[in-house]
């Protein structure tokens, strides 16, 4: 069986358009017309990837977006036709992995939901033997695909994970924000860059002691970023 992706849109020929493409590309979809029935299913039968419409009825996609993300890690993937640059930040910054400007072509949001699933499992302890140190108090289980701090698991989405995992692959190297687009999101991306601040942001929160002064993951003035060797 393909991985279960939930689609909440309340225009039910656009809904049924992205389901139709996204069954022949051998994915099982179930579709919400609202953001309360999204919602619900979201956090009830546990799809693999959520595309998410903005403006929705009962609950719009950016309150589901910060309730689903509130309990779950799913990776989300906006809908929207607004071209506001603020709304696709509060999107992203409400706990979104990616976002589509609607009118978009099936083969791109295929790809985007491509590039944003991976398979996630929940977080619990590793085998002490299992554990890769990455830098400082972080480490690594391979096996469980799982970041620790000091032992302990950090819940992060799978946009942080990839973040992480590619800075960590190549410490103390400096990634612009162009290039991080590139080697993590994984496709060629025509959207906003600030995804990529915003991602930072949000990782350093669970990472840093003290994210207003990041000792993990520096930030090099007018270059880009990278992960710390020697917190």
């Amino acid at each position: 069986m393909g991985k279960k992706i939930l689609i909440v849109e309340d225009e039910s020929t656009i809904a049924d358009i992205i389901a139709f493409n996204l069954g022949r590309e051998g994915f099982e979809t179930q579709t919400a017309y609202d953001g309360g029935e999204g919602l619900r299913m979201a956090l009830e039968d546990a799809p693999d990837l959520i595309l998410l419409d903005v403006m929705l009825p009962v609950k719009d996609g950016f309150e589901v977006c910060k309730q689903v993300r509130a309990q779950s890690d799913v990776p989300i993937i906006m809908l929207t036709a607004r071209e506001e640059e603020s709304d696709k930040v509060t999107g992203l910054e409400l706990g979104a992995d990616d976002y589509v400007t609607k009118p978009f072509s099936m083969r791109e949001l295929i790809a985007r939901v491509r590039a944003n699933m991976r398979r996630t499992a929940p977080a619990q302890p590793a085998a002490a033997g299992d554990l890769r140190v990455l830098t400082g108090a972080l480490s690594m289980s391979e096996d469980k695909s799982e970041i620790y701090k000091n032992g302990k698991p950090l819940d992060l989405s799978v946009r942080e994970f990839d973040i992480l995992t590619f800075l960590a692959s190549m410490p103390d190297k400096v990634f612009s924000r162009e290039e991080l687009m590139e080697k993590v999101w994984g496709y060629e991306y025509y959207g906003d860059l600030r995804a990529v601040d915003v991602a930072i942001r949000r990782l350093r929160e669970k990472l840093e002691d003290n994210p207003a002064q990041p000792q993990y993951i520096v930030t090099k003035r007018g270059m880009g970023y990278y992960l710390a060797s020697q917190p």
